[in-house]
Formats: structure tokens, C-alpha cells, sequence
């Protein structure tokens, strides 16, 4: 089998692709010929050692993959040998073989092609944790998802309207913003020409959203934070934009 590794902390051009033994399931995993692998965020932290796992050296990165099962271990009877299926890992998905515990793999839905599946598990399992589990987020109720572009806020819009509620996104380009639209937003703004705070009290008629929805830190925290409405959930999702916010404990 092929990996790309991670011999020494650094950035993606410092991983290199490496010659390794097949790999055997021992009871209870399976093994996965892997067809495609999703690349996230956190896989870029991981590589550099700024992320809060931390796994030791050397190691392939890459979290979710979708594939076919090319062994099983002792135990292991949902799935078998020729099956697609969808896996979710710490570490290990890119290369062209994975192994993963039973309890990590689903069978892959009919119809679904292997990139799509592959990047399924990270965003939607973050998105629907955050606004179903932690959020409450209920039917009628307005979501303002920040970041709205990326794989989890288009996660979190989706999820948000296939509750029944309103959605407003939020993202720095009107291009981004056609792309939230296309996911089913019902309302959009873009924080670098627009006034957030106003733009979210004209939305909701100065009520504010029940739950914000927050990837990406950095400044647009506090004027969002300070605009939501009463009862609301503010969901600490990441800092994509690098700065972790301060919110003055008052609010």
C-alpha cells in the first residue's frame, strides 16, 4: 500500500508519499481499500501540531475516506469483504488502504458516488451536533450561520431548512453568498460590506436569531453575539479565522 506521512510537524509540502506493508484487521476493525478521502481543516492543524490531537510521529493524516472492504476481523458482521462503505478515523485515510474499528464504518448509500460519501461524515456529523444536539435549534426558529461557504456552514444551512427553520448566511463574497443560496438560505449577508449588526436587525426585525452558528471567530463574534435574541444558543463551532474571540463577560 501507498501513504502520504507525517514524519515531522510542518505543512502540507513537508508530507511525503511512502511505500508500506498491506494491512490485516485485527478483531473487531476492518480494513478498506480506499477510493476517496475527505480533506478538512483540522487535517491542515494536525500535520503542524496545532491541533488537540496529537498523534505521535509518524502518521498518515486524513479522517474520513469512503471505500470498499477489502478485509474483516473477528466479530465484525455488519459489514463484508466487496462492500462500500463510509469510515470515520482519527488519522490514516490518506492512502490507498485504511483500517478502521467495526463501529466506524457504515455501509455507503446506494447511489452516492465515493468523493461525495467521503466528505460527508466531518461536516454534517460536526453541523448536525452542533445545531440539533447543542443548539435545540427548532422549526420556526431563525439560525445565523457565519462562514456560511465553507463545509460546515453549507452543512449547517441544509440541516437548519430540513428542520424547518429560517436560515440566514453570512460569508465575505457575494459568490460565496449565490453558493449558500444554492444550498438553501433564505437570507444572506456579506460582513465585508455590510454593517452585520444592522443587516441581522433588519432581517429579523430587531429580534435577532435563536442560534448562531459560529466556524470562524475573529471579529465578527461580538457583533454577532451581541445581536442575538433572547433565549439564544451561540455554537462555538472553530476559529477559522485564526483569532480566538473575547467576548466581555457582560454580554
Amino acid at each position: 500500500m501507498k501513504a502520504v506521512l507525517c514524519k515531522a510537524w510542518g505543512p502540507p509540502d513537508s508530507l511525503s508519499l511512502e511505500t508500506l506493508p498491506d494491512l490485516t484487521p485485527g478483531d473487531g476493525e476492518v480494513v478498506i481499500d480506499v477510493k476517496a478521502a475527505g480533506v478538512n481543516f483540522p487535517d491542515v492543524l494536525i500535520i503542524q501540531n496545532k491541533y488537540q490531537a496529537k498523534p505521535e510521529l509518524p502518521f498518515s493524516p486524513g479522517s474520513e475516506l469512503a471505500g470498499v472492504v477489502n478485509a474483516v476481523g473477528a466479530g465484525v458482521t455488519h459489514v463484508k469483504p466487496g462492500d462500500k462503505v463510509i469510515a470515520y478515523l482519527g488519522n490514516g485515510a490518506f492512502a490507498t488502504q485504511a483500517k478502521a474499528p467495526a463501529k466506524a464504518v457504515v455501509p455507503m448509500p446506494p447511489g452516492i458516488d465515493f468523493d461525495v460519501a467521503a466528505a460527508f461524515t466531518l461536516t454534517y456529523g460536526t453541523s448536525h451536533h452542533a445545531v440539533v444536539d447543542r443548539g435545540e435549534l427548532k422549526a420556526g426558529e431563525t439560525m445565523l450561520v457565519l462562514g456560511a461557504a465553507g463545509g460546515v456552514g453549507l452543512a449547517a444551512i441544509e440541516i437548519g431548512k430540513a428542520i424547518g427553520a429560517r436560515v440566514i448566511a453570512a460569508a465575505s463574497t457575494d459568490e460565496k453568498l449565490a453558493v449558500c443560496k444554492e444550498h438553501g438560505a433564505d437570507a444572506v449577508i456579506n460582513y465585508t460590506t455590510e454593517d452585520l449588526r444592522e443587516r441581522i436587525k433588519a432581517l429579523t426585525d430587531g429580534k435577532g436569531p435563536d442560534v448562531i452558528y459560529d466556524p470562524v471567530g475573529g471579529i465578527y463574534a461580538e457583533p454577532a453575539f451581541r445581536s442575538i435574541a433572547w433565549r439564544g444558543r451561540y455554537l462555538v463551532v472553530g476559529f477559522a479565522n485564526g483569532e480566538i474571540p473575547k467576548i466581555p463577560l457582560n454580554l
